[in-house]
């Protein structure tokens, strides 16, 4: 295993001083929302690093809130994780498979002085832990006798009090500097069923509770977390310092990813759902690891992202086009080309007959192993309306009236009419085609433009989904309403055609619309008899232009 961060220097360490034989991490989601580009940074580290390390990594469910949590968002978890390439070891694990363990645990606690029903509302309980100078205050129900405190538990457990009547504290210092250790609740009423456990409890136990100590029943040796948890290792390791569990995990925190023009609070994306802002958690403009998905984005692409922006303690933004650079860099040697019309204009070739001809080309330039591919070419065909201008800007390289163009992979053909409808609108073009052009460049002059094309007749209908950022700024969060910072175009449907080697694709099949960019075969809405692609990412970076940076 190579010490190429913090982190790995550390199991490193541990594996040369004999420590520990085997390295034990997890990734303990809360399933209460879909997981998103953050989340994958954690699944590369801590599958990462077990796998380096020859060791195991366990997914575990953080299901200590069943308001919130779903069979749904359990699923999708253990669908992303598989998606992107990892294997967790043995069977899916949940924190609610501890819960007796975890209230065993609470009684020794109570036992040992350590712990304390609390019947302080849940108001004075924050305001007592919260002072913001001097010592936090002790709740008046801080000294209650062993026996009274396993008598009170026993009824909370028993469903004899109320929602916010009482809660487990732990009893530790109130007059600690670090908020995490002035007696922190271990246990709280909630009297709804768990996915896991149906009605068997009405008191649930709280993360920093029980995460330490699921941790320690694993047998987990290095326990990765965000910094956000680094102000609460005190906690973490008070509890395994006091009670006897199996082992003493390490907890280790990294920096989050922030990146820009995203937000990757679940609370705010689930709000993106719940009021109709997305389609759903798998929108492909989400940042969450399904919507990526959907977009086209790759788990190659996504697990190079991860390892690009590495491992720190530094807090920091990492910019939005290194994603797109790395699901860019992916496709370009993965990806198959095709030609597609996203603008229809039809333009009809005048010295041609109306018969079928039948071009063949490669399906990557630099990989003959994906084959080729059959064009039909036809008298009519179909161009994109922007490669044609009847004023056309300088240094405007394709079609104009009198003009030359290369059609790729086919003929070069000149504009010779412009033919319009009663309004103005240009609705057809009748050029005529060099027939000595065919894979070989025109005598005496020079041809600079190259525009795709599809044949009127053989070309495919398709419905096309154009995607871009979510939002405009690069921080969306620093203004008022988040709503506000919403990106009016990063969403919009065109009827396209594409070239009928495309009429057979599956769902999640990726191309290259040449001099368009990357596009997927939409995982849901792509069926039989209709074909819908979604736009993962242009051919180049184009955001800082368009953003005026």
């Amino acid at each position: 295993m190579e010490a190429k961060d913090f982190i790995r220097a550390h199991i490193v360490s541990d594996l040369d001083s004999g420590k520990h034989s085997k390295v034990i991490t997890r990734f303990p989601p809360e399933p209460n929302g879909y997981l998103h580009i953050g989340h994958a940074k954690s699944i590369c580290l801590n599958f990462g690093v077990a796998a380096e390390a020859q060791g195991e990594c366990n997914l575990r469910f953080d299901d200590t809130n069943p308001e919130k949590e779903s069979q749904e968002y359990i699923d999708a978890i253990q669908s992303d994780v598989t998606w992107l390439g990892f294997q967790w070891a043995g069977k899916v694990r949940y924190a609610s498979d501890y819960f007796d363990a975890l209230y065993q645990y609470a009684i020794q606690l109570i036992k040992m002085g350590k712990a304390y029903v609390d019947s302080q509302t849940p108001e004075e309980i924050s305001k007592g832990r919260s002072t913001l100078i001097g010592d936090g205050l002790n709740s008046p129900y801080r000294e209650r006798t062993i026996d009274e405190n396993l008598a009170l538990f026993e009824k909370m457990r028993a469903g004899e009090f109320n929602e916010g009547d009482c809660v487990l504290r732990a009893k530790i210092d109130m007059a600690s500097g670090n908020i995490n250790l002035r007696d922190p609740v271990l246990y709280r009423i909630k009297k709804i069923a768990h996915h896991q456990t149906g009605n068997k409890w009405l008191i649930y136990p709280m993360y920093d509770y029980t995460h330490p100590i699921s941790d320690a029943i694993e047998n987990i040796t290095h326990s990765l977390c965000t910094l956000e948890f680094e102000d609460h290792r005190p906690f973490y390791d008070w509890l395994l310092d006091t009670l006897a569990t199996p082992a003493h995990p390490q907890q280790i925190e990294f920096s989050r990813l922030n990146l820009n023009y995203t937000v990757t609070s679940k609370r705010k994306l689930k709000t993106l759902v719940d009021d109709g802002t997305v389609t759903g958690w798998d929108d492909p403009r989400m940042p969450t690891i399904a919507g990526l998905r959907r977009r086209g984005y790759t788990p190659e692409s996504l697990r190079d992202f991860c390892e690009r922006i590495g491992v720190s303690k530094n807090d920091g933004v990492v910019d939005f086009g290194l994603l797109e650079f790395c699901v860019r860099n992916h496709l370009e040697n993965t990806a198959p080309r095709a030609m597609a019309v996203l603008n229809p204009l039809k333009v009809v070739i005048t010295n041609m007959d109306d018969e079928l001809l039948t071009l063949t080309s490669a399906r990557h330039p630099n990989l003959p192993e994906l084959g080729s591919r059959e064009i039909p070419f036809t008298r009519d065909i179909i161009i994109d309306a922007a490669d044609f201008s009847e004023d056309p800007p300088k240094g405007f390289k394709r079609l104009v009236l009198g003009g030359e163009v290369r059609l790729r992979h086919s003929y070069v053909i000149r504009c010779d009419e412009v033919v319009k409808n009663a309004t103005g609108e240009i609705v057809e073009l009748r050029c005529s085609a060099d027939l000595n052009t065919l894979g070989k460049n025109p005598e005496g002059r020079k041809v600079k433009g190259v525009i795709q094309w599809v044949s009127a007749s053989k070309g495919v209908a398709a419905e096309v989904r154009l995607y871009d950022r979510l939002f405009t700024l690069p921080n969306p969060e620093s203004s008022d309403n988040l709503l506000d910072s919403l990106n009016p175009d990063a969403f919009k449907i065109v009827q396209a055609w594409v070239e009928p080697s495309l009429a057979d694709v599956q769902p999640e099949d990726r191309f290259q619309f040449e001099r368009e960019g990357y596009f997927v075969a939409d995982l849901k809405d792509c069926v039989a008899g209709k074909l819908v692609f979604n736009k993962t990412v242009s051919l180049r970076d184009s955001w800082g232009v368009k953003a005026g940076e």
